[in-house]
């Protein structure tokens, strides 16, 4: 894997020991509004051994440099800080999104930058963006405004590998596959049931499904077969989720591919994968360091998506930055009844993490949205809006409140916020006993996070919450899954088609019943129905398919309409993007 320098029109490095509490970091970037691009450009990045050596203390020599501003974190030295104790974590999780936008990530790196500011030593953790939404429509995920992590274009777009090493590794046990099957299929491997598909890093909705194999003997056995993005993929899962080498080639050797004719599972150490797919992962499984605006040190690794997956960064990530820091600030993807949830039932579960705080965003906007106001129509001042929609809210943190956790409320503000508006925000989050702060993290950086950090430092001066897990390991998986619709989505019922009913008596059988629910669903709403805004209440969650990740240490449930290969919208973001006449990206999000 390549190491070279790349050729940037950054501005130039900051070479000072940090910038003083009190320093305006807006110095030299362009004003709020202008695009985020432009503002991640101007900036003055840290050189990154230095920032690494100064701020987290870690050796040079510990450090893969993949130019001046991002280095992979070795793996000898993430090991050598096992003896160290854990700092403190907080989770920042979302009301249910809205095209309106809530600014979770924008969020996490504000909070990180205000409690530098206040004289924490803290880093942030996120996931890597993957190419389909920056190329489709939801964009990249490095933030936005003052609170970004930098270099901006490099980690929305192909950043250190690990995304191509994961799809390379993924569609290396492919190719085992149907060369096994062409081979004299050894395993008995039954064609019908071969679950392993293929995945790529970007939305494409005519590969979901395919026949491979065809053209005579020699090209392969035919069969169906299909296509992922590579954020779905079980490997995804399992670096994510990995605590080492041994653990990372333990799992995908645990991997199941399909199944005998007997109906007995084979696992893709059955045909001898897990070395091979564990060479192509060996440099994706160290974590990357870059840095935000303000110079937080930022640990981004991994990246599955919370409503197809589970929505977390790799537990390395999270872990190493731990022993480094007092704080560690990470996010979970989409909305808390997706992205939160997965992380304390599935990440916490799998590796001991411990949330000592948790931050749920809103803004007046999304809350709008929810109370049935339009796109167009979130300029005007509507209170009672910011009330029916609160219930969006309210269900969240009542939500992790049933997890023995105590949220604060971070609202993300726009200028166009009324007092009024705020006031009602303000009134519901009392009603559940939820402090709330504003920020302006945006517009402002630290300087705008500030109120909401000193919140967080309250919170994590106190004691640790006791987390409660809302199911049972040795609970049926049926149980599991309704346990989360009915208690976190207010579903009245599941329905389970004949495909998921037979898929849960097969894992269960194979004995991996006790393993935790991954729902798969659609971020929009609490319901399977995306056009269902607010809390809706009485629903049936409809589960129409059931798949096992042995290797990652779940089963995901497929309900509705939600697609495992998203697809592009009528006009993708890729149309809008390309490179000037300075051969410098324009149009990137």
């Amino acid at each position: 894997m390549s190491h070279q320098i790349s050729a940037r029109h950054h501005a130039p490095f900051d070479t000072r020991a940090g910038s003083a509490p009190d320093s305006d970091p807006s110095d030299g970037l362009p004003p709020p509004g202008a695009p985020d691009i432009e503002i991640a450009r101007a900036a003055r990045p840290r050189a990154i051994l230095d920032l690494a050596a100064e701020t987290l203390d870690i050796p040079s020599q510990s450090l893969i440099p993949y130019g001046h501003t991002k280095a992979k974190i070795a793996l000898d030295y993430v090991e050598s800080l096992r003896t160290r104790p854990r700092g403190k974590l907080v989770l920042v999780t979302a009301i249910t999104p809205t095209p309106a936008g809530e600014g979770k990530t924008t969020t996490t790196v504000g909070l990180g930058d205000g409690l530098s500011r206040i004289g924490r030593k803290a880093s942030i953790c996120l996931r890597e963006p993957s190419l389909g939404p920056c190329f489709g429509m939801k964009g990249g995920a490095a933030g936005g405004g003052r609170a970004q992590v930098i270099p901006m274009e490099d980690i929305n777009l192909h950043f250190t590998g690990d995304f191509h090493a994961i799809g390379t590794a993924h569609n290396l046990l492919s190719a085992l596959i149907d060369n096994h099957l062409h081979w004299g299929n050894e395993q008995d491997l039954d064609v019908r049931r071969v679950s392993w598909r293929r995945v790529m890093d970007m939305n494409d909705r005519a590969l979901r499904n395919i026949t491979v194999g065809l053209g005579g003997p020699a090209h392969g056995v035919p069969r169906e077969a299909g296509f992922d993005i590579t954020v779905a993929s079980e490997v995804m899962a399992i670096l994510c989720l990995a605590s080492d080498m041994a653990d990372l080639e333990r799992r995908l050797a645990s991997i199941v591919i399909g199944q005998r004719r007997d109906k007995t599972p084979v696992f893709a150490g059955d045909i001898g994968a897990e070395g091979a797919m564990a060479v192509l992962l060996k440099d994706a499984l160290a974590p990357n360091l870059v840095q935000t605006l303000e110079h937080t040190p930022a640990i981004i690794h991994g990246g599955p998506f919370a409503n197809i997956a589970h929505g977390c960064n790799s537990v390395m990530a999270t872990d190493t930055a731990l022993r480094l820091n007092d704080v560690v600030v990470t996010e979970a993807g989409f909305g808390a009844d997706l992205g939160a949830e997965k992380f304390l039932h599935i990440k916490c579960r799998q590796s001991g993490l411990r949330p000592h705080a948790v931050v749920v965003v809103a803004t007046v906007r999304a809350l709008k949205m929810h109370g049935g106001v339009a796109k167009g129509a979130l300029g005007t001042p509507d209170p009672e809006a910011v009330r029916r929609g609160g219930a969006n809210l309210r269900r969240h943190l009542t939500n992790l409140q049933a997890f023995g956790l105590s949220p604060v409320v971070a609202i993300n503000r726009f200028t166009g916020d009324s007092a009024a508006e705020l006031d009602a925000v303000r009134a519901l989050c009392d009603a559940v006993g939820a402090p709330v702060a504003l920020a302006s993290h945006w517009a402002e950086g630290s300087r705008g996070s500030e109120a909401l950090a000193e919140l967080v430092a309250e919170r994590l001066d106190g004691p640790a919450p006791t987390l409660r897990f809302l199911y049972e390991e040795q609970a049926p998986l049926s149980d599991k899954i309704q346990t989360v619709a009915r208690e976190l989505y207010g579903a009245a019922d599941i329905s389970l088609d004949w495909l998921a009913q037979r898929g849960i008596a097969e894992i269960t059988e194979q004995g991996y019943g006790h393993l935790p629910v991954c729902i798969a669903k659609t971020q929009y709403s609490f319901s399977a129905d995306p056009n269902a805004k607010g809390a809706p209440e009485g629903h049936v969650l409809p589960v129409r398919e059931v798949r096992l990740a042995a290797g990652a240490g779940f089963v995901v449930a497929i309900c509705g309409d939600i697609m495992t290969m998203p697809g592009l919208p009528r006009e993708p973001s890729a149309l809008h993007i390309g490179l000037n006449a300075g051969g410098e990206i324009v149009g990137l999000t």
